[in-house]
């Protein structure tokens, strides 16, 4: 398995940044909930690819997704409902509809496999930035494990709340009672929800790329004295950032 480490870094990086994103690497290897970990893999590959489709970028540039024909350039030999989820994810996120789901699950993606695929992305996203913005290279992918994913699925789900089903904290199980461990249980934890393994994942992440929750609201705590940054600049950066990539959460 490749192992990440920034002994090239022109930056002094935590040990807690090196420690999340292997972390995150080791997660990505392995068999998830849906996914075998070569399809995790792929679909982390293909989440980069997208940036250079040609189709992808014509289609974000004309007034409607839809009007636009062509094949998109792949890495792999993904199915073509998930290179499609993944490349208009990537590639055109505020302009997905419901029927963009919707139109997912009709092509034979379940609900459970296109939230984890949601949540692979996530992760490479998120430490292909960080990457990115020390000016260093992505990390090589690691190698796929062996194994079956887990299949398992939450035992009560509210479908409601968005257009994938999720989990109220009141309905967690004894099956996945760590789902909301150190997290309050609001929307943008239940995102993910119905893969409890993605929001665990997916917050071992945030926790040391923004603030981890007990942090958020907390004006008084000494969490800030280990941080370069004050939690006043941490908002500011978090706040700019959201209003470039559109985020309107």
């Amino acid at each position: 398995m490749s192992q990440i480490d920034y002994n090239h870094s022109p930056y002094d990086i935590g040990s807690n940044l090196v420690h999340a994103h292997q972390r995150a690497w080791a997660r990505l290897a392995a068999p998830g909930t849906w996914w075998d970990a070569a399809t995790r893999v792929a679909i982390a590959s293909e989440t980069r690819n997208a940036l250079d489709c040609a189709y992808c970028v014509t289609r974000r540039d004309a007034l409607s997704p839809y009007s636009v024909e062509g094949e998109h350039q792949v890495a792999g030999d993904l199915p073509d409902v998930l290179v499609e989820v993944i490349h208009r994810v990537r590639t055109d996120a505020t302009r997905l509809t419901r029927k963009f789901y919707q139109d997912a699950l009709a092509g034979g993606l379940s609900a459970g496999e296109y939230v984890e695929t949601i949540g692979v992305m996530a992760t490479v996203i998120g430490i292909d930035g960080f990457t990115k913005a020390l000016g260093l290279p992505v990390h090589p992918l690691p190698e796929p494990v062996a194994g079956e994913p887990s299949h398992r699925r939450p035992t009560k789900t509210n479908d409601a709340l968005a257009w994938v089903p999720t989990v109220a904290p009141e309905d967690v199980t004894e099956a996945e009672s760590d789902l909301y461990d150190g997290l309050a249980g609001v929307n943008i934890h239940r995102a993910l929800s119905l893969v409890p393994a993605e929001v665990q994942g997916l917050f071992d992440l945030d926790r040391v790329h923004y603030l981890p929750d007990f942090a958020l609201r907390d004006k008084d705590t000494d969490y800030f004295d280990s941080r370069a940054l004050t939690h006043p600049q941490i908002e500011f950066l978090a706040a700019r950032v959201s209003v470039i990539n559109q985020c309107v959460y």
